[in-house]
């Protein structure tokens, strides 16, 4: 039984909180309320979340709910929490984020893990050149450079504010001296320099949502995160033709290109890796929900 205030007031323990959040939270439409919860009040605490049930007749502080009540203002307005407390986990590495970047998405960690298959299959000892467009927050580029140090990282990205990002999330997983970041759109930064030494590797998680689309998307998204990163032109494939179309010339002999896709997207894809007569073994490989979620293709033998 919880103990009462000497005013007889029950006391705001983490329990009490928290409880009261998590309805406030679904009341008002908040998608994964008890989560949104938990992780801000942690996050306020500065504990795990696994501690909140250790301690979970703690009571709170005034300043320590005077401060819970800021972020979760922040939260009913659907401000996502990854940028409210300025983290996001993703694959092995923990990763800043800010609205100059997408948030990572669970999904996209398919990206990673058929990269690395691939990557496993090439031939021992040798270090593979690999090239990440539109890196964001550097997820995926420093994910994979944290499981294959030995090999060499490049990523790019149009956003300036963005690869401020990126670099601070190589350094926080020990893979600052391991990635070599450019800024530019697509393969500009690299048109003209020398292409003897290609990569064996390609992989890109572009805008693909169609413009019209956009402000249909849940208010965390379309108020939120950045829209140069999600807009993908009138059928969301803008940017995707782009990469296609350009990345023969930067691929090694039987380099690989993969391309993360929209819902719907798949057999328009693969249509147009077809059709540009650059690849073979082309493949779409579906994410742990079921749905087409990567478009895999290797450079067409000369």
């Amino acid at each position: 039984m919880q103990k009462q205030t000497e005013k007889g007031e029950v006391p705001w323990t983490i329990r009490k909180i928290l409880r009261w959040t998590t309805s406030w939270f679904a009341s008002r439409n908040i998608e994964n309320p008890r989560a949104s919860a938990e992780i801000l009040l942690a996050f306020v605490l500065d504990l795990r979340r696994i501690d909140l049930y250790l301690r979970h007749d703690q009571p709170l502080t005034d300043g320590e709910r005077a401060a819970f009540r800021k972020v979760v203002r922040r939260r009913i307005q659907h401000e996502p929490v990854a940028y409210i407390v300025g983290q996001k986990d993703f694959w092995s590495v923990e990763l800043y984020v800010d609205p100059s970047v997408l948030i990572p998405r669970p999904e996209t960690e398919r990206l990673v893990e058929t990269a690395l298959g691939l990557l496993g299959k090439r031939d021992e000892g040798k270090i593979c050149r690999i090239l990440e467009l539109g890196t964001g927050s550097g997820a995926v580029i420093v994910s994979l450079a944290a499981e294959q140090p030995a090999n060499c990282f490049f990523a790019s990205d149009l956003s300036l504010a963005a690869l401020t990002t990126a670099r601070k999330n190589a350094v926080r997983n020990k893979a600052g001296g391991k990635i070599l970041f450019f800024c530019g759109s697509w393969f500009a930064p690299l048109a003209g320099k020398d292409r003897s030494a290609g990569f064996d590797l390609i992989i890109s998680n572009p805008p693909y949502i169609p413009t019209s689309e956009i402000g249909k998307l849940q208010p965390e998204i379309c108020r939120y995160e950045p829209v140069h990163a999600l807009d993908g032109g009138k059928d969301g494939l803008d940017e995707i033709r782009n990469i296609l179309l350009d990345a023969p010339e930067y691929l090694n002999e039987k380099g690989s290109l993969l391309v993360e896709i929209g819902s719907g997207q798949k057999d328009a894809v693969l249509y147009l890796a077809e059709k540009s007569g650059c690849y073979e073994a082309i493949a779409c490989i579906k994410d742990y929900g079921g749905k087409d979620r990567l478009v895999q293709m290797q450079k067409k033998s000369v």
